[in-house]
């Protein structure tokens, strides 16, 4: 967001390998392989763009409301959904041809969106109406609205398909609600750091990272299907962003401005 660059990473060198202009405001960046496309949420241009990962060239810029910010694909009909936060409405976009196919209204300010590989339906948070709202990806029609009770405006969402379990992140009242996905009732309820926002889920340690505005990652450990909260670690400014890598249980957090210069932290737990 700070540079207005999509920054391209070697992980395994840690070199950076590319600084593409032409970004303002980056939120939200979805890689998807099989496709060798990353797709952009660029709120400073309204867009959605597409980039080609061999080439680092961008393929298409495509029209997207007021706000665009989370990502999602739904693999089985290569399609990509784009929350437009402010817009209030979903964007879809056909991931072969790199073309908007449809936008479906929510009803209200959207938080993230997720793919449910268990369902194969596509989620999104409504903040505003405190609904997780289901999409069927096939017909871009919404097939359910389930109530998020115990916190207030849920923005960040994360799925964890094979414990059928969703964890929604409240920005309100810095909330972390834990969601069966059978019943869609909410079965905990935690505290997490002020303002969160994306969440990142290291499926090998079972250990759930909320990265927060206030520079807070409040870190979780699942035992089973229930979720017990290990610390608050404090960051750095503006630390809302965050990813892990599964296999080395490596996790980044893309920092707006570290004395004034955009910086990637890594960090990685102690491990037994």
């Amino acid at each position: 967001m700070g540079d207005g660059e999509l920054v391209v990473l070697n992980t395994e060198t840690r070199e950076i390998v590319a600084h593409l202009p032409g970004f303002p405001r980056t939120t939200g960046v979805l890689a998807v392989p099989e496709l060798q496309k990353v797709f952009v949420s660029v709120p400073g241009n309204h867009e959605v763009a597409i980039v080609d990962t061999q080439t680092l060239k961008v393929l298409s810029r495509i029209p997207d409301g007021e706000f665009p910010d989370g990502l999602a694909y739904a693999p089985e009909d290569h399609k990509v959904f784009v929350s437009d936060e402010k817009g209030g409405k979903e964007t879809v976009i056909d991931a072969r041809t790199n073309r908007r196919v449809g936008s479906i209204d929510l009803g209200g300010e959207i938080g993230n969106t997720q793919y449910d590989p268990a369902s194969r339906l596509i989620f999104a948070n409504v903040q505003s109406t405190g609904e997780l709202v289901a999409i069927d990806p096939k017909s871009d029609r919404i097939v359910g609205r389930h109530a998020l009770k115990g916190g207030d405006g849920p923005h960040g969402l994360l799925i964890d398909a094979p414990k059928m379990l969703a964890f929604a992140a409240c920005e309100g009242d810095s909330k972390l609600l834990v969601v069966d996905m059978n019943t869609f009732e909410v079965k905990q309820v935690l505290s997490t750091g002020e303002g969160p926002d994306v969440l990142a889920l290291d499926s090998g340690l079972e250990r759930l990272y909320v990265a927060t505005e206030s520079g807070i990652v409040s870190i979780f450990q699942l035992q089973g299907r229930t979720l017990e909260k290990l610390q608050d670690l404090s960051v750095a400014p503006n630390a809302h962003t965050i990813s892990v890598d599964s296999n080395n249980h490596e996790v980044y957090l893309p920092l707006k401005s570290v004395e004034g210069h955009p910086v990637l932290r890594i960090m990685k737990p102690p491990l037994p």
